[in-house]
Order: C-alpha cells, then structure tokens, then sequence
C-alpha cells in the first residue's frame, strides 16, 4: 500500500491554530478602534495603492510601478504617521484594564447579540433636553453607531444605566459633579457621564459657540457618532453629525433627528408639550 504524502504547506500545527486566533483578536480589536472613523477610509486608500502597485508590477508598467513602489517603500514609516492618533489610542487601550479584563468577554458578548436590535427610546431624551433647554442648563449628548467609541468611555464615570429623563437632568443640574463633559449613549444605555471628547479646530466654526459646541463637532468629525448640545447661555438645542452643525432645534425635530439616525421602538406620549 502506497502511503500518502501530505504537502507541507498543508501541515497546520497547534501552535499555528493559536498564532491565528492571536492575530484573529488583533485585527478584531483594530477594526473596532477605527471603525466608523476617518482612519477606516484612510487605510482602505492605502490598501487600493498596494493593490495597484501589485497590479501595474504584475503587467510590467515599469513608470508607474517605479512611482508607487517608492511609496510602498516607506510605507510603515507613513502608516506611523498617518495613523498616530490610533496608534496612541490603540496603546493607551493595551495599558488599561477595559482590553484585558473586558476585551474577550465584549467579543463573545459581541458574537452572541450580532443581528440583535437595542432600539432607542426618544422621549425621555428629548423631554430632558427641553426641560434643559427652559432652565438653560448646558448638556452634551453623544449617541454612538457603528464606533462605540470606547476609548472615550473610559476618560469618564461608567454608569451602564438605563434612560431615564431625571436621570439625564440629574447629571446636567449644575451642581452635579458630573455636569462637566459628555454623557454617552450606546442602544438603550446612558455608559458613561463626565467624558472628555476631542475638540474640533475647524477654523470655519462659529465663534459664538462654546466647547460643548466644538467638542460636539470634534467627535462627529472623528467618528459615526451623532450629537445633542443644550446651550447654556441661550438655551437652545444643536444638532451635530459628520462634522455639520445644524442650530436651533426645536424638541420635535429632535424627536425626528433621532428617529432617522437611530433605532427607535414605540414611545409613549411625551409627558410635557413640545415647544
């Protein structure tokens, strides 16, 4: 009987399944910190030049091949450079607690809720924006899509509650310690209050606003997320999503915003008359 040979590129020790798993949760944790972020398009441009640097290689177009291969040759050190934000975010991620302690149970946790719905309920949000608005109580909520924004999560205080409108007041009344900053909002659950966000340097923005404001655009502009500011000089409600601000916005517009942009299930009749 002849015996079989096995080539051996098809030999798969134990120790190559786990450098693949390793590498697996690599990537993974690096698609969720750029995700819904500019970084994401900024790497799948580079990825498109490497495609055509190998393409116009393969059909011998000496010009072109020479032109993007001496791009291709620095480029880890444009990769450093471009990806500088992430690459610190990414760091700071690997020294904490939260990717350690909470990075496989959030991608198991992640693996059995895919293709769940956590749809918003809107009313007791814009309830509490109006009221904040009448009392001209500044406020700064985020509310996150595709990018959890997790980084952020943890410049704050972790509250993993459910909305409710007195508990978004209750954050925002000025003597609250954890007035200052943004509350952010994932699903059905206010994470986090008190968090830092970056803050826009749009020379274009208004300079009448404040740095609610401008950390509202920050954040629309560096993730998927969208954003709610009450003022607290006049009182009144903006809109921020991809780096755009919308001003003025009256409680059913609100309403209809958030509807749009986010998952939202049945409400009850909003318990104060919107203005």
């Amino acid at each position: 009987m002849v015996p079989v040979m096995v080539p051996a590129f098809l030999q798969i020790r134990f120790l190559d399944i786990i450098d693949i798993l390793l590498v697996a949760v690599l990537l993974y944790q690096l698609f969720m910190l750029i995700r819904g972020t500019g970084a994401l398009n900024i790497f799948l441009g580079i990825l498109s030049i490497y495609l055509l640097w190998w393409l116009v290689r393969m059909f011998e177009m000496e010009l072109l091949t020479a032109i993007l291969g001496q791009f291709i040759s620095v480029g880890v050190l444009a990769l450093i450079i471009v990806f500088q934000p992430e690459i610190r975010k990414f760091l700071l991620l690997i020294g904490t607690r939260s990717i350690l302690t909470r990075g496989s149970k959030g991608i198991f946790k992640k693996l059995w809720t895919f293709g769940e719905e956590t749809k918003l309920n809107v009313s007791p949000i814009v309830n509490a924006c109006e009221n904040l608005s009448l009392s001209k109580t500044g406020a700064l909520l985020v509310f996150t899509n595709r990018n959890e924004l997790e980084f952020f999560l943890e410049t704050g205080e972790m509250l993993d509650a459910k909305i409710s409108q007195q508990l978004l007041e209750s954050i925002f009344y000025k003597n609250s310690p954890l007035h200052d900053g943004a509350v952010i909002i994932t699903g059905n659950r206010i994470m986090a209050a008190r968090c830092v966000l970056p803050v826009s340097e749009n020379p274009r923005f208004p300079q009448t606003l404040g740095l609610r404001h401008r950390a509202a655009l920050g954040i629309t502009e560096q993730s998927d997320a969208v954003a709610v500011v009450v003022s607290e000089q006049t009182g009144r409600i903006a809109w921020f999503k991809s780096g755009q601000i919308r001003r003025n916005i009256k409680p059913m517009q609100l309403k209809e915003l958030l509807a749009k942009e986010l998952l939202v299930r049945t409400e009850e009749p909003s318990s104060t008359e919107n203005k």
